[in-house]
């Protein structure tokens, strides 16, 4: 009996009433609306994530893992090199020589950094590097510069583009600004248009000549590793003080904290849309209520307990709002099914950097937007349920 009346109460509520059409609409908008809400916050934080993933991959790869600067007066020559790769044989290093220098071709200049590398040592930590010298060889003084400096410029393959530095030479009584003309031999794509104008790579030991540094000196060294955050507290305890050890979200933290803030702006926004469509769950197990109060109130006089009844109210509101999650997560991933194999939004690549939505949901944010809704429509059955038992019993029998 105990477990028979909540049962035939909740399927006797489901059923379609004609003579209040109202309470039944309000049900479907209820399951519309979680529904709905549910895929939206699904799809857009996927979308979200996919957008901070590729991001972070672009970064990660034009900033590199990890970079070691020397400070204090410590030097980064060929010794310290080989001390890293004894030390840390499973890691990657690339030493560079780094200078701020203004490009010029005509009457166009552009300012950039220029990197002397070893390119055998970059293609093997820097992809964008290793794709854009694929079956190349650069030596002298042969420079590596972006798509987006080349496009600006007109530049062809075996064209020369002249540098500006920022080191002076003496003339006569004037100091000027150094100048050296490279040789273009190929060109990068690193899907930021940022680093596409600004970067530029040449052979270390040309840079070193045209800057005078000492043979085998260099300004730091780029490290590449699969697991940053735990190589750079090793690295850093290996240098000591005398060098500086950073990490790639260090030198972009403020970005990625921008996108977190985002991120959970978006969150919260977009439960907002279930949270809106849950009242109708309210108001449809209020308006059951009112209008089934002379029968609640008999059950009670018959024996039938409030946990019954209020069981009851509950369970119609969960499984109106749960039948809402389900499909609404089924609505969602087939969203993202459609989305991930079909070019229905198309992104323009010189913005940014990608020509195909990016979608990315991650187990977290998933389980996260599941519990908010099920707390959501929790509440939302809970308060009905609740003010089910309140009925008068005596006043409701004697007027009703």
């Amino acid at each position: 009996m105990q477990k028979s009346i909540p049962r035939y109460l909740l399927f006797k509520y489901l059923r379609f009433d004609k003579d209040q059409p109202f309470i039944m609409l309000s049900k479907i908008l209820a399951f519309l609306g979680v529904s709905i809400g549910l895929c939206v916050l699904l799809v857009a934080m996927a979308i979200m994530n996919g957008f901070d993933k590729e991001f972070e991959r672009k970064l990660f790869t034009m900033n590199y893992p990890i970079t070691i600067l020397p400070r204090f007066g410590a030097s980064v020559d060929d010794k310290l090199l080989q001390e890293l790769r004894t030390k840390f044989p499973n890691l990657l290093f690339s030493p560079y020589i780094a200078t701020q220098v203004i490009a010029r071709n005509d009457l166009k200049l552009e300012g950039g950094m220029l990197f002397g590398v070893n390119f055998e040592d970059e293609k093997k930590i820097n992809e964008v590097v290793a794709q854009a010298l694929e079956n190349k060889k650069l030596d002298n003084f042969d420079i590596l510069i972006g798509k987006g400096l080349r496009n600006e410029f007109g530049l062809d393959y075996n064209e020369k583009i002249t540098l500006i530095f920022s080191n002076l030479n003496a003339s006569g009584l004037s100091l000027i600004p150094q100048v050296k003309r490279f040789d273009v031999k190929a060109d990068f794509s690193s899907g930021l248009l940022a680093y596409d104008k600004a970067y530029m790579y040449t052979d270390a030991k040309a840079l070193a000549k045209v800057l005078s540094y000492p043979q085998g000196n260099y300004d730091g060294v780029h490290v590449y590793s699969s697991k940053p955050f735990d190589d750079i507290k090793q690295i850093e305890a290996f240098l000591g003080a005398r060098y500086a050890s950073i990490g790639w979200w260090e030198q972009n933290g403020n970005f990625f904290a921008a996108l977190a803030l985002e991120k959970r702006a978006l969150f919260i926004v977009l439960m907002l849309i279930i949270l809106v469509a849950s009242l109708n769950i309210v108001s449809s197990l209020l308006m059951i209520v009112m209008n089934r109060r002379s029968e609640i109130a008999l059950l009670l006089s018959l024996g039938a307990s409030k946990l019954e009844i209020k069981k009851t109210f509950f369970s119609l509101g969960f499984l109106i709002g749960g039948s809402g999650i389900i499909a609404g997560v089924i609505l969602a991933a087939i969203a993202l099914w459609v989305l991930g194999n079909f070019d229905i939004i198309s992104l323009p690549s010189d913005v940014y950097g990608m020509s195909k939505l990016p979608l990315e949901l991650s187990f977290v944010d998933f389980c996260a937007t599941l519990f908010g809704a099920i707390v959501i429509v929790s509440l939302s059955s809970y308060y009905p349920a609740k003010k089910a038992t309140q009925v008068d019993i005596l006043d409701t029998l004697r007027n009703e």
